[in-house]
């Protein structure tokens, strides 16, 4: 029948049409690898488009993001990226079926779009890291033009034996395997390449012997970490330590290249140090808990590690820098990371006497490529996105005045001491305990300031003192307990712990932004 056989080659052209742009996109992603691998790996379009997005998304989204896909925020967007590539792709390879300039036109301009977002990262190299997008997106045209002709042919022929003024699709299938087969070539190639600089990086850290610390850590004592079951352990363990930042892809850096450079508002004697030359210096070793800004009340963006590091104000006095109460020209120290990240700290936080470190290892190990190896910044007291640059390349001394880091151009809030905030581990939320003795569990912590008492409280009853584990120092969690005699029922637990200065965590709720989040951490159970 006319009519069928005629919606059969709409068929078979429009899927052949759509499989051109799916070709077509993934070369241009391939052949961008390909690019960036020969360039540099954080230039393709994948990494700088998702880059890009995080930059200009909204605080209030980002919060978002963080509190519902948590450590998989990234992938998340890195696959909503891809779909909407896809999506894209299939829509030009139709449109090409009949336009196929156009088709290939649109190509250019997705091209486009990730050259222009790679140049607008403040990590950018220059023109070179539009290169990838570019070559890709020429690619992809070339691709796109050369398959639709192929797939608006199909059907113009008798048969499929390749006779005729049009292409068969056997011909429009061959062509598309043999362009999906060069396409992966050039991928696993790319992928290669950037995998060389990651050998090199990976065996810089692998061959690392820190050295002893000049100040060890004391021992953290067994009464500080009583071994309550359900309890958060004392320190983290890497696999589980938190990790919240901007890199889609995680910089892997050569410690041997790695280079810090010191300058800016009131340095005297500007230097640039090695990680050789950092090594070489007295180093400390701490137990310092740190906690993200995005951490919800109850959240789990807060962890204890044991940390070595060269201290920073004998850096920063090498340098010739002063607080500003001793007369020092600046009172912000921008840090600034391999991947363009600044963060901001007071300069009187930094030199006053607690433990800022520029941190080259953590519990015992070099520190992991996810944590900021070869260094990173840490400053206690301080939520880490004024105070924890990983993977540190620079600090400049300036004013608050004369420049906001990133997270500041963002609306949150220049200084963020880190508040006073308890949460309960164990029982989880919706649990269901046996009616009897049931163990309350959990942490507090006050950075700076310590904590000197926590309080449940069961329902609308009255707040019973929970039982303190003994505390390891002012910059460390605290471990907290309660028996409780749970009767059947639905119930409320609620805690609040009490900090050094006697003052008790507020009950009032705040978001993160713009300078953490407050209130009291509750859990609903139900006894049988």
């Amino acid at each position: 029948m006319p009519g069928v056989s005629s919606f059969r080659t709409t068929l078979l052209r429009t899927a052949g049409g759509a499989s051109a742009g799916l070709l077509a996109g993934f070369t241009a992603l391939a052949v961008a690898e390909l690019t960036a691998g020969l360039v540099r790996p954080a230039a393709g379009p994948v990494t700088v488009v998702g880059g890009a997005v995080i930059d200009r998304t909204p605080a209030g989204v980002k919060d978002f993001a963080i509190r519902t896909f948590g450590e998989n925020d990234k992938i998340v967007l890195q696959a909503g990226i891809l779909l909407l590539l896809a999506l894209f792709a299939v829509v030009l390879g139709v449109v090409s079926l009949r336009y196929r300039r156009a088709g290939a036109a649109g190509a250019l301009v997705f091209g486009g779009v990730g050259a222009a977002a790679a140049l607008s990262r403040p990590d950018s190299a220059g023109v070179g890291d539009a290169l990838p997008s570019v070559v890709g997106a020429l690619a992809a045209a070339a691709v796109l033009y050369g398959l639709a002709g192929k797939a608006a042919s199909v059907g113009s022929t008798s048969g499929d034996t390749g006779t005729g003024s049009g292409w068969s699709r056997r011909g429009f299938l061959t062509a598309a395997t043999v362009t999906a087969a060069a396409a992966t070539g050039a991928g696993v190639a790319g992928r290669a390449l950037s995998g060389r600089r990651g050998l090199s990086a990976a065996a810089s850290r692998d061959s690392l012997a820190l050295p002893a610390p000049a100040s060890p850590a004391p021992a953290v004592p067994a009464a500080a970490r009583p071994g309550i079951a359900g309890i958060s352990a004392f320190t983290t363990p890497e696999r589980d330590f938190y990790r919240v930042d901007t890199a889609l892809v995680v910089p892997e850096i050569d410690a041997g290249a790695w280079r810090l450079r010191i300058r800016g508002k009131g340095v005297t004697r500007p230097r640039s140090y090695t990680f050789a030359e950092l090594l070489a210096r007295p180093l400390i070793e701490r137990d310092i808990t740190l906690t993200c800004v995005s951490n919800e009340v109850g959240g789990p963006y807060v962890g204890t590690a044991r940390w070595l590091g060269v201290p920073l104000a004998g850096l920063l006095a090498e340098c010739g820098v002063r607080a500003p109460s001793k007369g020092g020209g600046a009172d912000q120290l921008v840090a600034r990371s391999v991947d363009g990240m600044t963060l901001g700290s007071p300069v009187e936080d930094v030199l006053d006497g607690r433990d800022a470190m520029l941190a080259v290892g953590m519990n015992g190990e070099p520190l992991p490529f996810a944590h900021g190896y070869p260094v990173r910044m840490l400053v206690p007291g301080l939520y880490g996105y004024v105070s924890a640059c990983k993977w540190i390349t620079e600090i400049e001394l300036t004013t608050f005045d004369a420049y906001d880091p990133y997270w500041v151009k963002r609306k949150w809030a220049p200084r963020a001491p880190i508040k006073t905030q308890s949460r309960i581990d164990t029982p989880k939320p919706f649990a269901r305990p046996a009616a009897g003795t049931v163990v309350i569990a959990g942490v507090a912590w006050a950075q700076r300031r310590g904590i000197t008492r926590v309080e449940v409280r069961i329902d609308d009853g009255p707040w019973q003192d929970a039982d303190l584990a003994a505390q390891h120092s002012l910059d460390t969690w605290r471990q907290w307990s309660y028996r409780w005699q749970a009767a059947p029922g639905g119930h409320t637990i609620t805690v609040r712990a009490t900090d050094g200065t006697a003052a008790v965590q507020t009950e009032e709720r705040a978001r993160t932004i713009p300078d953490g989040a407050s209130g009291w951490h509750s859990v609903f159970v139900t006894v049988p």
